[in-house]
């Protein structure tokens, strides 16, 4: 399998005479993108060195439509089955409107704190998770939730950790950005900007480790790390690209590219808008496909996932894709040009994905509605279980803080310090 309908890059070899058997003239175009603003040039000799350039070259795959060159073999030439197609929407469907009603709930004062929505950058997340085997790991930011959900977390143990209640998948400790489950590998959302990349690396590692020197045979797993433009400039993010690819480790460095790094324009902020370009320089594959198409970041997921199953290595992925609310719940949004919202608003991608299901007689309006109505049944259902549950009680706050399980450490007496009603004496109520 290779990266052929996209935009990809693979690193030279150092040892340039020596060419690789499959070098072949390489065309270079320009992509129609916002974050894709240099002009490429063609470069039919892509393994020969130019001395006046004091960097590597990279060989680059034209860009090209997934949908034409890589439908799957069939004589109905369909993209994908109904079965599929009909996953890929009830999943999409369920991130649009859980994020709708967070910001329902939100504003009626149910959730508290910074609260990141989704909505726009389903394609992504159903992309690529929906690809994956329980056992392996996503890794998360801020904008957390539909990972969460596309993994498998239900809808009401999402919905209860926002609203923070004992029966949410981090017993309402984590909050909206730091979703958490063990049972889904889900290792967690990430306040801080490439805090979860490490996390995501050290999990990768431990594939490799199980398989090569604990002899687990069948111990394949990836390990997907999400993250957005912003973080791109981060030192976390090359520290760990230089490290999964010196070791090959089985990850897959999903960039969502929604344009924006909370007000500041992803053009403004970086030397080379091009983030797929970063991969060849560790010695990885770097994939530049259009995050606002399924059917697109499902291909090109297929082949990262292959490639990492196969220890053949990492692969960063940039998905060009764009949020359709504000950075959070907080913010007005009045920073973005309306045209651009609006050409992008367009282009929603679960408008795209009905389309298709019904102009190809895969589903009809009718069973998608059946879905819609379903999904808006778990997200109440969601919300009434969230509302009724529990809070935690004030002992739980010091749990999973110290190494003592029960918090504080325990006192003269021999009972735990934070079951003395004095513990929390003199501070705020909790």
């Amino acid at each position: 399998m290779s990266f052929s309908a996209t935009k990809f890059a693979q690193p030279l070899p150092l040892n340039t005479t020596s060419p690789r058997s499959n070098d072949k003239p390489i065309l270079l175009k320009t992509s129609s993108f916002l974050g894709s603003t240099h002009k490429l040039r063609s470069n039919p000799h892509p393994t020969k060195f130019n001395h006046s350039i004091s960097c590597r070259r990279s060989g680059v795959v034209a860009v090209s439509d997934v949908v034409k060159q890589k439908k799957v073999q069939s004589s109905t030439n369909l993209l994908i089955t109904k079965e599929e197609g009909l996953v890929l929407y009830e999943d999409m469907i369920l991130g649009r409107s859980f994020e709708d009603m967070c910001a329902q709930m939100y504003y009626r004062g149910k959730m508290f704190g910074f609260v990141h929505l989704y909505n726009g950058q389903e394609a992504v997340s159903t992309g690529f998770i929906k690809l994956l085997k329980k056992e392996d790991s996503v890794v998360s930011t801020y904008r957390d939730h539909v990972h969460a959900l596309s993994k498998g977390v239900p809808a009401r143990a999402v919905m209860s950790e926002l609203f923070g209640k004992t029966t949410g998948c981090c017993r309402g400790q984590g909050g909206s950005m730091h979703m958490f489950s063990k049972e889904h590998n889900i290792l967690g959302g990430f306040a801080f900007i490439g805090e979860g990349i490490p996390v995501a690396t050290g999990a990768a590692f431990t594939s490799k480790y199980r398989r090569e020197v604990l002899k687990e045979a069948d111990c394949d797993h990836v390990t997907l790390a999400f993250f957005g433009d912003g973080t791109c400039n981060n030192g976390q993010f090359f520290e760990c690209l230089n490290m999964a690819a010196l070791w090959k480790l089985p990850i897959i460095f999903v960039v969502e590219n929604n344009l924006w790094a909370i007000g500041m324009s992803h053009l403004r902020a970086t030397s080379d808008p091009e983030i797929w370009k970063k991969g060849p320089a560790f010695g990885m594959p770097g994939v530049h496909v259009d995050g606002m198409d399924v059917f697109k970041v499902r291909e090109v997921a297929k082949e990262a996932i292959g490639r990492a199953r196969r220890g053949e290595g990492p692969t960063l992925v940039e998905c060009e894709t764009y949020r359709f609310r504000g950075h959070s719940l907080a913010d007005p949004d009045e920073l973005r040009d309306p045209a651009e919202k609006a050409k992008y608003a367009a282009r929603d991608p679960i408008v795209a994905l009905k389309k298709y299901l019904v102009e190809n007689k895969l589903a009809s309006e009718q069973e998608l509605k059946t879905i819609e109505k379903k999904i808006d049944e778990v997200v109440e259902e969601a919300v009434e279980f969230a509302d009724v549950s529990p809070h935690p009680s004030r002992s739980q706050l010091l749990e999973n803080v110290f190494a003592d399980p029960k918090g504080f450490g325990i006192g003269p007496d021999g009972r735990y310090r934070c079951e003395d009603p004095k513990f929390t004496e003199g501070t705020a109520h909790v």
